[in-house]
């Protein structure tokens, strides 16, 4: 019986596990490969990975990869994914969009995180108007703290994202939020960490990316490609639009999982990939600083979590680009680490306990 289970998990791993070896990345485009264990990794614990995931550990997972110092140390794809499949990675795409507006201010498109809100869309007149409105930046934007009503968590939310995706003008939705209240059991900005009282808001990632669209006379799509997607090396995209057209910079864009990996590489190097910049070094630091406390237990940069995680002994914090189905990217900046979990597992309890327990038990557990 004992020999029988071995030689299942042999066929289970030789199904999901993509051989590293089997093709040479292009120079300049694609991930150089490195060998797990002369790099230190326990790859038992890596193997023990791809198990868990092939037994049905992390129902609808589709790949894993690890990127350490900045090489290719393990990869695996699992239900009918290979290395080109497009991954819908919904909220994962808020990151990504992030990393759009630190390019548009590397380029003097955007003028700072302080920019107002309401100054990109001269054409608008918003409903319920007031200081709070006027007030609102980019900077509120992106560390989903603007101070109008707008919270994905609540369904009862005037904001809440699933009245957005079937309004007609995705932009008017959000431009005409009312003010946030504050009822007793929860903190006013002044009362909040960091100043800042955060709330989850698609809506927010959204206008992020309309404010791009303006600001560079460019579809999203096509700012992307032009900026971030060609210079990594990423071949093929695929952006969604809203109900007018405007690039969805709020979620589902769909990449490969190496591209994934692209992103948090960002993060690690500094927004450096293949000593070229990318977006500047000063927008990634941003990007990865707490701004924001949430009501989770996790903390929250530019439109990027930070997760605190037991390793052994040892306490690690992880920032993560994250998205419904349980997708990651995790990246660790001082263990050179980005860690890509693809997933379809979409709006479904637990999903993302899940894959915070494969990077925990697993990738985290296996390092040297």
């Amino acid at each position: 019986m004992q020999s029988l289970s071995r030689l299942v998990l042999s066929a289970l791993l030789a199904l999901s596990a993509a051989p590293l070896a089997a093709a040479s990345p292009s120079p300049g485009t694609d991930w150089p490969v490195a060998d797990a264990g002369a790099r230190g990794w326990n790859t038992g614990r890596l193997a023990a990975l791809d198990a868990a995931i092939a037994g049905g550990e992390a129902p609808d997972t589709t790949s894993v990869l690890i990127v350490h110092r900045g090489a290719l140390i393990h990869e695996a794809y699992f239900n009918g994914a290979d290395r080109d499949t497009l991954h819908n990675t919904r909220s994962l795409t808020k990151s990504v969009t992030a990393l759009l507006v630190g390019a548009a201010i590397d380029r003097g498109l955007i003028d700072s995180v302080d920019a107002p809100v309401l100054g990109f869309f001269p054409d608008r007149t918003p409903a319920h108007p007031g200081a709070f409105k006027t007030a609102t930046t980019v900077e509120d934007l992106l560390t989903m703290s603007a101070q109008w009503e707008c919270d994905d968590n609540n369904e009862f939310s005037s904001g809440h994202e699933e009245r957005m995706y079937v309004s007609a003008d995705w932009i008017q939705f959000a431009l005409d939020l009312p003010q946030r209240g504050y009822p007793a059991w929860t903190k006013r900005p002044a009362d909040s960490p960091h100043g800042r009282a955060f709330a989850y808001c698609t809506a927010n990632a959204f206008l992020l990316g309309a404010i791009v669209e303006r600001a560079s006379g460019m579809s999203l799509e096509r700012f992307a490609a032009d900026v971030l997607e060609r210079p990594l090396g990423i071949a093929s995209a695929s952006w969604h639009r809203s109900s007018d057209g405007t690039g969805m910079g709020g979620g589902g864009t769909e990449y490969r999982s190496r591209d994934l990996a692209k992103f948090g590489q960002l993060i690690v190097d500094g927004g450096r990939w293949h000593d070229r910049q990318i977006v500047s070094a000063d927008w990634v630091r941003a990007m990865a600083q707490v701004h924001a406390q949430t009501p989770f237990d996790a903390d929250y940069g530019y439109q990027m979590w930070r997760f605190p995680f037991k390793a052994g002994d040892r306490q690690v914090h992880a920032w993560a680009m994250s998205g419904n189905g349980g997708n990651y990217v995790f990246v660790v900046p001082e263990s050179q680490l980005v860690v890509v979990i693809t997933r379809t597992r979409y709006n479904q309890r637990g999903m993302h306990a899940e894959s915070q327990k494969l990077f925990a038990d697993y990738v985290l557990s296996a390092m040297p």
